[in-house]
């Protein structure tokens, strides 16, 4: 397949079946978007949900997000309990402590406008490689270079449709090769678009990649016990060890691993007993 062939399979199924989300206020046709249709805020909002959750879910969290805190400096002025609060069911709460502490430096540092290469958001907390580039852009159109698992898909499913154990880097070259310079917000929808269809037609091209792993079950893990120690310290407020487990139905030996977890990562603070999500 032609890098000008792929490019047409991926385009000609936007065209057709793109999918709209409030953060990409975009018509679904390359070169739509000027860069005030856009919120970079919103952008980096929506990047920091979407990480290993549904996009259906996402939305009505990000639409609250953004109605209580549209820019940086209106998160950064909240307390964390009360981000945890609008947080609450999207799970894994590290992003929410991440993207609140990285408000706060963009209100400070950078005038409260979110960084626009991926060199400088990288920077920021809970910002790796793939975020950065997204960010950037999605939310100025940057020309960044970066793989998330529907992007996989759509690599792994054109070019290598009958290998297992694909490499990100075989992937990565193909990406540059076929990067779509003139409008590469547009390209990278369509690119996420065409591997999101492709789960609906055929087995999960991702799950022949290489970095592929079957997340482990939540019901019963130590992801879940987190999730409940902070909807219940956020539900019910400072509290002692013995309350928390009750509320929890946790373990003794399991609520003090997960809230000596939650101490180092800085989500929750102790004193004298009492346990509280820190501010």
């Amino acid at each position: 397949m032609t890098i000008t062939e792929f490019r047409e399979i991926v385009f000609s199924n936007y065209r057709q079946a793109g999918r709209k989300f409030p953060w990409r206020g975009v018509k679904i046709s390359p070169g739509d978007v000027s860069p005030g249709d856009l919120s970079p805020w919103g952008v980096m909002v929506s990047e920091f949900m979407l990480q290993q959750t549904q996009t259906e879910r996402v939305i009505p969290y990000w639409e609250e997000w953004m109605r209580l805190w549209p820019r940086p400096r209106d998160l950064a002025k909240a307390s964390l309990e009360e981000a945890l609060r609008a947080w609450s069911g999207l799970g894994y709460n590290r992003r929410c402590c991440y993207l609140k502490n990285s408000a706060a430096i963009i209100a400070e540092e950078h005038k409260d406008r979110v960084p626009d290469t991926p060199g400088a958001l990288r920077l920021l907390p809970g910002i790796g490689p793939y975020i950065a580039g997204a960010i950037a852009c999605f939310a100025y159109n940057h020309p960044s270079v970066f793989i998330e698992t529907n992007i996989r898909s759509t690599i792994i499913h054109c070019f290598f449709p009958d290998r297992n154990d694909v490499k990100d880097s075989e992937i990565f070259p193909i990406l540059e090769k076929s990067l779509y310079k003139k409008d590469p917000r547009t390209w990278y929808y369509a690119l996420m678009d065409y591997g999101a269809s492709l789960k609906k037609l055929t087995e999960n091209p991702s799950r022949r990649s290489a970095h592929y792993i079957r997340q482990s079950p939540f019901i019963g893990s130590f992801r879940q016990a987190r999730g409940k120690v902070i909807r219940t310290l956020v539900s019910m407020g400072p509290s002692k060890a013995e309350e928390i487990e009750m509320a929890c139905e946790l373990s003794r030996e399991k609520l003090y691993r997960v809230l000596e977890r939650l101490e180092k990562e800085s989500l929750v603070a102790e004193e004298k007993g009492i346990y509280r999500i820190k501010n």
